[in-house]
């Protein structure tokens, strides 16, 4: 066990789920209008853990690290992905005089 003293450096990132009552959207229908989910305070994210809402000083947080962490994701997706750029400036092993068809 790592012994410590005082808070975290870091805050960490909670698993979260999508409410059961409202299924993610924040809001239940009622009979003429919808009304703010009183299961997750309108969030639509409870805590896996204990199934209940985080209170927004947390629940804000935990949404932007969960946002950046998804942002990133994708910009590491979108660089993976090549292009037909990439093949134009790799060798194609024919040599001198091969063809230089790109499949365009």
């Amino acid at each position: 066990m790592k012994k410590t003293h005082g808070p975290s450096f870091r805050k960490e990132l909670k698993p979260l789920m999508e409410c059961a009552a409202c299924r993610g959207t924040g809001a239940i229908r009622g009979v003429f209008h919808q009304l703010d989910c009183t299961n997750c305070h309108g969030s639509g994210w409870v805590c896996q853990a204990t199934v209940d809402a985080l209170p927004l000083e947390d629940l804000v947080p935990q949404l932007n690290m969960k946002l950046r962490n998804m942002a990133a994701e994708l910009n590491r997706a979108r660089h993976a992905q090549g292009g037909a750029h990439e093949q134009y400036e790799q060798n194609n092993r024919r040599g001198a005089g091969g063809s230089n068809w790109t499949g365009d």
